[in-house]
């Protein structure tokens, strides 16, 4: 995954909760979007929307200055494979995005299944 905001990729960590893997790996639905546990921090965040790089950007008189990200996830991914649920709803697929509170999109640059295909 990357974040628009962010410096480093990063990957979607799923827990076996909706009983459903392919190859062994836990399937995901839009419901896995919890900061620090399904979304990890994707380096640095260069959003002046995150309070930390607007406090350390003022501090350095305006440079811009990317602090750690710490993911802020609250709502689920959209849209997911409406066609097919996963534990009441939506699978995620390779077009899902996440919205992070700081302003940045998250997307995946390369899926975590190449032998499923979520119509």
């Amino acid at each position: 995954m990357q974040c628009s905001f962010g410096m480093a990729p990063s990957s979607l960590v799923v827990l076996p909760t909706n009983r459903v893997v392919t190859q062994q790996v836990p399937d995901a639905n839009i419901m896995d979007h919890v900061p620090l546990v399904n979304i990890m921090p994707f380096g640095a965040c260069m959003s002046l929307a995150n309070p930390t790089v607007a406090a350390a950007t003022s501090a350095a008189l305006g440079v811009l200055t990317p602090m750690p990200c710490i993911p802020n996830t609250p709502m689920p991914w959209v849209t997911g494979g409406p066609t097919v649920l996963l534990g009441n709803f939506p699978t995620l697929d390779n077009v899902s995005k996440l919205m992070c509170v700081w302003g940045g999109v998250i997307q995946f640059t390369t899926p975590g299944e190449f032998t499923v295909d979520v119509p």
